[in-house]
């Protein structure tokens, strides 16, 4: 016979309990460029292992050497090896062809794409629209025995790399498929001071996030800044 106790459902999962992400290696894919390389500094500097990675290992290991933390440096194939957690943050115009060269060494990975597809002219930045719809969806479509993620794109490498700034005042957009994928990522931006990540969506929602890096390049420029977002009411 059912009870009412056995009908009851379980209490909603508290979105901000996320995992320990605390001894999870972190790669860094297009860690010797401004962005990767500043999140490789912040993300050691909260204590992460993390390893960089490139596509000439000797470049990586004297980044890697130039950040000092305990970060390593590696062929980008290397690095998705012995990475966890693997952060593209490569250019957009290598990005598929990166991706599609390191499948076999993603396969099974958490991985989360921070590219932003962007264009440049007269005007400034404008969004790129890709074939699959966005960056993060592309990075899906080459990688389909990866658990591909979206976030980290609306971070300013200038503030990242800063070593006076104690903290980053500024929410994480994180995108996916999987609740338990972007838990991860969550509590993976929340390592860094300052920084709270907030679940924004699946990845079909990834466009207009990656397309609102041009907004914030306008907004930097017109006011001397390095802006990020802060959602409120969360």
């Amino acid at each position: 016979m059912t009870t009412s106790d056995d009908t009851k459902k379980a209490p909603a999962k508290d979105p901000w309990e996320l995992p320990d992400v605390s001894g999870l290696v972190v790669g860094v894919l297009g860690g010797t460029g401004d962005q990767g390389r500043g999140l490789a500094y912040r993300l050691a500097k909260a204590g992460q292992r993390v390893i960089i990675g490139s596509r000439a290992a000797e470049r990586a290991q004297t980044a890697a050497a130039e950040l000092g933390l305990g970060v390593e440096g590696a062929d980008n194939a290397e690095c998705a090896r012995r990475s966890d957690i693997v952060i593209v943050a490569v250019p957009w115009d290598g990005h598929a062809k990166t991706l599609e060269s390191l499948r076999e060494e993603l396969a099974g990975k958490l991985v989360v794409d921070c590219v932003n597809p962007l264009g440049f002219d007269k005007q400034g930045a404008y969004a790129l629209k890709p074939e699959e719809g966005s960056a993060a969806q592309q990075a899906a479509a080459l990688l389909p025995e990866s658990r591909v993620t979206a976030a980290f794109h609306h971070l300013s490498a200038v503030l990242l790399s800063d070593p006076e700034i104690a903290e980053i005042d500024t929410d994480v957009m994180v995108l996916g498929e999987k609740r338990a994928d972007t838990d991860l990522v969550q509590a993976l931006a929340a390592r860094i001071p300052g920084m709270r990540g907030v679940f924004a969506g699946r990845l079909r929602n990834a466009h207009q996030v990656e397309s609102l890096v041009a907004n914030l390049i306008s907004v930097n420029r017109r006011y001397k800044a390095h802006a990020g977002l802060r959602v409120t009411d969360v």
